[in-house]
């Protein structure tokens, strides 16, 4: 079976072994469906299957409708992620419902139709699919069919098309009401394969999963040849092109020294996170002579504007506008986010009912910067990543609306009641409270192992995005890796650094923007160590000490303050210096006294930039062996020679040598840092955390 607009993924052999499980082939079915994103988005769709199970009370054979629960994701769905409700229960609310003001006492009782005490929770379409008689049920957002339902003449286009075979049912909030639409529009046209929904979806179905796997994909290939066929006889795509840009490398450069300004103005409420896209059908709409026009009128399917909110911020500057002077853009863009604010709240007071929930978060969710690219902003990098990825679904239906008849958007109260429908604020209530680092991006230099690694992980567990760094290519690969498989591709980005590298730097900090909007937390970690007596220590040891330890804190924290007062929310420095700061030893020359000079150049950036709420502080370590590259390069023997030990006694002489016997491990560093970030201690700068066990020669008063 060919098809050249959807992905056919059917495997017969895998197939094959599912079976005689209909709910096992209607996961295999979701998880094809969600695998291609021209067919649904993250968290979009809703799938589901009829069976014939065994009732535990009464051991009778029931019908139980098997559906995706509430908040779950096609592409990964698991049977876990499945409500499982008495089929016949569901359609016998139809007897007590009490019409379209009372819809959101019905989402309640779907509990007393559960089957599985086990499953999810019941979405809000549950009903949509428990009135069709159908076994096997797909409900997807597809760019293609929702195109067609968007457009002025979608109605007539979608029964011209398929000959009468589709039914159409005009834009209604899901619920219960709507699943009763349905259930009328199929008895008034028996034989029909599927109903478009206006403004917001298609159902289709089949008798078996495969039936209903291909009856979707081929009612969406139609649609999107449809299109296809009419982008090219339609003239200009959105009118043609106004603007012609920049190139790709000047658009990220561009992107990555915004990015902090833009994510300043958004985090006014809350620290957000950004993602960038300069997708060529982004480009293709915000380079348009129709951008104008268009983007004001706001996205039609809930699935999207509940991600991206109704409608964007188009920046009103030039492609290659001059960025540099970051104070004079922002008192340029100051006035478009102020305005986008005032209109949310006009929007809100507007269409708002008494018991609607407080407004929330004015500030923009997507940003469409002409010639540049779309900016997105929100609470964690996935969610960022998931609303830029739905503007850009809702794009492909602006141009395919538009190439057919004309683009119609919800109504701006209709748009209002899904944001702020009260179901969806319970869901919200419902979501796990934010981590103490949600909304954080953090540079931890040296990364890649021992206490940077421990820190990078540290805060990722608790909330953060991290960015991964080391000089060491390879080093840097496996831990990128292990962070992917820990906390996911969408927790880290990773950069080769050597912080003695200006350049370097300066490119780490733009993947830092471009990557995440910005940096609020900078760890200077990275380091080396040389135990040499006097006579020993050559020219080169004292420079490449001073160079990693002292310039290359330097030149990180300076770059770090450049682009935390672009965002003008704060930010923190912490120093990982050392207890060799404070306290004299034999055969340390080098490396003690650049310790001692980080830690007064920490002391002298705290007093500089408390102004600007960047708070300095400095974690010292001490003896922390475990993967450290410092026990590497001999440190360990010139230590251990200059205490007349062995290197295998090092840890506990270090552990005996202090108050409380501890030897000291990265996670104990990982643990101070976050401790200073963590929220409880944000009215501290210019501090010294000693973490070394108790060394009263250490104590800093």
């Amino acid at each position: 079976m060919t098809f050249r607009h959807v992905s056919y993924l059917w495997d017969e052999k895998k197939a094959a072994e599912l079976a005689g499980d209909e709910v096992a082939l209607l996961i295999y079915r979701s998880n094809l469906l969600g695998a291609d994103l021209r067919l649904t988005n993250y968290g979009g769709g809703n799938t589901s299957c009829k069976v014939i199970s065994p009732d535990p009370l009464s051991g009778k054979e029931v019908e139980i409708m098997w559906i995706k629960g509430s908040g779950g994701d096609l592409g990964t769905l698991k049977k876990s992620g499945l409500a499982a409700l008495y089929a016949d229960r569901l359609r016998s609310l139809k007897a007590i419902y009490r019409g379209l003001e009372y819809e959101d006492e019905m989402v309640a009782l779907f509990n007393h139709c559960i089957y599985d005490l086990d499953s999810k929770a019941p979405s809000i379409d549950t009903p949509l699919h428990g009135f069709l008689p159908f076994k096997h049920i797909d409900h997807l957002h597809p760019d293609a069919t929702i195109a067609i339902a968007a457009a002025k003449d979608g109605k007539r286009i979608t029964l011209e098309l398929f000959d009468g075979k589709i039914g159409w049912v005009d834009w209604q909030r899901p619920g219960f009401d709507l699943g009763l639409k349905l259930k009328q529009c199929l008895d008034e046209n028996p034989g029909i394969i599927g109903i478009m929904l206006g403004s917001h979806g298609l159902f289709t179905w089949g008798d078996t999963a495969y039936e209903s796997y291909v009856n979707t994909l081929q009612v969406i290939e139609k649609c999107a040849q449809f299109l296809e066929d009419n982008y090219a006889n339609n003239g200009p795509t959105f009118g043609g092109q106004k603007i012609a840009g920049l190139d790709e490398a000047g658009r990220k450069k561009q992107a990555a020294a915004i990015a902090p300004l833009l994510r300043g103005f958004c985090s006014s409420e809350r620290h957000m996170i950004g993602h960038f896209t300069d997708d060529a059908r982004v480009l293709e709409f915000i380079n348009s002579n129709e951008l104008q026009r268009l983007a004001p009128m706001g996205t039609s399917c809930p699935d999207h504007f509940l991600r991206t909110k109704i409608s964007p911020l188009v920046l009103e500057l030039e492609p290659n506008e001059d960025i540099s002077d970051s104070k004079a853009v922002r008192e340029r863009l100051a006035p478009a986010f102020e305005a986008y604010r005032k209109l949310y709240a006009a929007y809100y007071e507007k269409c708002k009912h008494p018991n609607s929930p407080a407004i929330r978060d004015a500030n923009p969710v997507i940003i469409l910067y002409p010639g540049v690219g779309l900016f997105s902003f929100s609470k964690d990098k996935q969610t960022a990543r998931v609303a830029a990825e739905f503007y850009t679904n809702a794009i492909n239906v602006m141009k395919g609306a538009e190439a057919i008849s004309s683009y119609t958007s919800l109504p701006r109260q209709e748009a209002f009641d899904i944001e702020y429908w009260l179901l969806e604020e319970a869901k919200l209530q419902r979501m796990p409270r934010a981590k103490p680092l949600s909304g954080k991006i953090a540079l931890v230099t040296g990364s890649a192992g021992g206490i940077g690694k421990a820190i990078a992980k540290k805060f990722a567990d608790e909330g953060a995005v991290v960015v991964l760094n080391d000089m060491n290519a390879d080093r840097l690969q496996h831990a990128a890796a292990e962070f992917k498989s820990k906390f996911g591709r969408d927790a880290y980005t990773a950069v080769v650094l050597d912080v003695t590298s200006g350049t370097q730097i300066n490119e780490a900090f733009e993947v830092a923007a471009l990557a995440f909007g910005g940096i609020d937390i900078v760890v200077n970690n990275a380091g080396l160590s040389i135990s040499k007596s006097i006579a020993d220590h050559t020219e080169k040891d004292w420079d490449i000490l001073y160079d990693v330890l002292v310039k290359g804190q330097f030149l990180v924290t300076q770059a770090a303050v450049a682009l935390m007062k672009k965002q003008d929310i704060g930010g923190d420095v912490i120093n990982i210096v050392s207890k060799n700061a404070l306290v004299s030893g034999p055969n340390n020359a080098g490396y003690g006294s650049a310790k001692a000079a980080q830690l007064h150049l920490s002391r002298l950036n705290a007093a500089e930039l408390g102004g600007d709420k960047i708070r300095v502080n400095i974690v010292n370590p001490d003896a922390v062996i475990s993967d450290s590259n410092i026990w590497a390069g001999g440190w360990a023997e010139g230590r251990a020679k200059a205490y007349g030990i062995t290197v295998e006694e090092l840890p506990a002489y270090y552990a005996k040598r202090t108050l409380l016997n501890e030897i000291i491990l990265p996670d104990d560093i990982a643990n101070a840092c976050f401790a200073l970030v963590g929220g409880l201690l944000n009215k501290s700068t210019g501090n010294v955390l000693n973490v070394d066990g108790g060394l009263a020669a250490a104590f800093v008063r």
